[in-house]
């Protein structure tokens, strides 16, 4: 029944869409409700600060799966072309996932949920088993998605079937000696909120609800607010945030419909869970509903780029941890890979560094990594563990926060003399290490990167949209 070969650990492996470190019980948020997740945290190893590579979901995933930045695998902005008909392309057609090298080693993989790089109606990179979003997200009821090789309109709340089906994978799984992947890409917490797009028992949970973790603020003077009448909006987001966290209440159950089955069987002891998000999100934080393209210049504000990440193996992680140290998605893949005992393609060019010891606590302390940087297009941030710099190259203004003083993010002082040779040194790590792992054919630099939506590969017509936010109107880059 499945794999019981501890040398060949099967992996279920949780991605939420658009949820910050924040809003987890177990992460200390004061009201949502996410027992079965926490019960994960409580008895594996949970990480404080895990962050995405991009703050936004079709760069941030392929980075998880390909352990490549964005500016060298090529996908800098969601993808808004090229998801299903005659124009569907896969964007990383020719570069290698972990799922492939997962397929290769004899492990059968399932998805069930969310895809969004490209060419959705087409399992790839290693996957069996396929129920996908043909697109990135939208309506819970409804949703645009592929069964059985077939474009369908699901009826059910997507978050149920993407679990429903996500069971039916591993039942089928369970029955099969072979190891395991088995994929579960909630849609949810996305937007929309609104009432009409979720269960009302979810809704009912968080009626008079104080959502003390979100509290108000001014707009930020550059938060991008859609004019749909629905949208939130910062002097009244009661509506917004009721919907955010009855979404995140729903993946928690399905976790827990998941965990429940898994439990049952005698793979439970054998078996790798993780649970995390793409990236992460702003609910009113900083005057911001959004990612890093809730603004335009582009956001990286801890809020937007950090995540939750939670692993959980009975016997093999020690359980009740929390780990401090500084972590990315793109140590993922070399993560997994070196856990399972599995080569790493591509070693030296990858930037990622495997914290597979400190998940079995054979290494008290991170991977050795001083830094954390993070894209979004020509927008660039490194991060220490004391402070952060923001460079935006065709356009400013550039950004420095000294995390010691002001955790907050509440104090630009870039501009301060004081903190210039600081900020010189932090600018010329970041440039010498995207000019290590970025290709220059791939290169965000060069991007007309806005947060409006990626139409095709990097080097096609229309890889991407300029445009004048806000009255203002920016110059890229030839």
């Amino acid at each position: 029944m499945a794999s019981t070969d501890r040398r060949r650990p099967n992996i279920l492996f949780f991605l939420t869409d658009d949820q910050g470190e924040w809003a987890l019980g177990c992460s200390g948020n004061q009201d949502i409700q996410t027992p079965h997740i926490d019960r994960l945290a409580r008895e594996g190893v949970r990480f404080e600060n895990f962050f995405c590579a991009s703050p936004v979901c079709s760069p941030a995933r392929a980075s998880l799966l390909t352990g490549r930045i964005p500016s060298a695998h090529g996908v800098h902005d969601w993808i808004r072309g090229g998801n299903t008909g005659p124009g569907a392309t896969a964007y990383l057609q020719d570069i290698r996932a972990y799922t492939e090298d997962l397929a290769q080693a004899g492990y059968q993989c399932a998805l069930s949920g969310k895809w969004h790089l490209g060419d959705s109606a087409n399992p790839q990179k290693g996957f069996s088993r396929w129920y996908a979003h043909q697109r990135g997200g939208g309506n819970y009821y409804g949703a645009p998605m592929v069964k059985n090789s077939a474009l369908i309109c699901e009826r059910r709340y997507v978050t149920d079937a993407i679990t429903d089906e996500a069971l039916t994978f591993l039942e089928e799984l369970l029955q099969d000696d072979a190891p395991f992947y088995l994929g579960v890409h909630y849609t949810a917490p996305h937007s929309p909120w609104d009432r009409a797009n979720h269960p009302q028992d979810l809704l009912d949970l968080y009626e008079g609800c104080l959502f003390r973790d979100c509290p108000p603020h001014a707009p930020h003077p550059w938060a991008i607010f859609s004019s749909d009448p629905d949208a939130p909006r910062a002097e009244d987001p009661r509506q917004s945030l009721q919907g955010y966290y009855a979404a995140v209440t729903g993946a928690d159950r399905g976790v827990g419909r998941l965990m429940e089955r898994l439990r049952q069987s005698k793979a439970a002891d054998n078996t790798l869970v993780v649970f995390t998000s793409d990236n992460g999100f702003n609910c009113g934080h900083h005057g911001i509903w959004g990612k890093g393209n809730g603004t335009f210049p582009l956001n990286m504000y801890d809020t937007s780029v950090k995540v939750p990440f939670i692993a959980w193996h009975p016997g093999r992680i020690p359980g009740g941890r929390v780990i401090r140290q500084m972590a990315s998605a793109y140590d993922w893949m070399p993560t997994l890979l070196d856990y399972l005992g599995l080569p790493l393609p591509q070693q030296g060019r990858l930037p990622g560094h495997s914290f597979a010891g400190v998940l079995t606590g054979s290494a008290a302390g991170g991977h050795g990594a001083v830094l954390i940087a993070d894209e979004y297009g020509p927008t660039r941030m490194i991060r220490t563990e004391t402070d952060k710099y923001i460079r935006r190259y065709p356009y400013g203004p550039d950004e420095y926060y000294d995390l010691l003083a002001d955790p907050g993010e509440e104090h630009n002082l870039v501009d301060c003399a004081e903190k210039a040779p600081r900020i010189a040194r932090l600018r010329a790590d970041m440039e010498a290490w995207f000019a290590r792992y970025a290709d220059p054919a791939l290169d965000g630099l060069a991007q007309r990167v806005s947060g409006n939506g990626q139409l095709a590969p990097v080097g096609r017509p229309s890889a991407g949209e300029a445009f004048s936010p806000l009255g203002r109107t920016f110059t890229w880059p030839v």
